[in-house]
């Protein structure tokens, strides 16, 4: 699936301003529905939980931070 810089803009966007929110929401859900695990484990769920959201939207936000390559060149410079 190929996505245009302008659609992968939007939905970069979209995805850290209202998908990343669920996300915590439900990850904290989870966690405080389980038993406490141990020190030792509950960091490194904490951890795991933190960056296993990007991992899948990799795609998505990969060259939305340069210029569009789609755009016209400008002139003059």
């Amino acid at each position: 699936m190929t996505l245009s810089y302008k659609s992968r803009r939007r939905l970069s966007a979209l995805v850290l301003i209202v998908g990343l929110p669920a996300y915590i929401v439900l990850a904290v859900t989870v966690m405080s529905n389980i038993d406490r695990l141990p020190h030792w484990l509950e960091l490194p769920v904490y951890i795991l939980l933190g960056v296993a959201w990007a991992f899948p939207l990799k795609f998505v936000f990969m060259g939305v931070g340069k210029a569009d390559p789609d755009a016209p060149p400008e002139d003059g410079q």
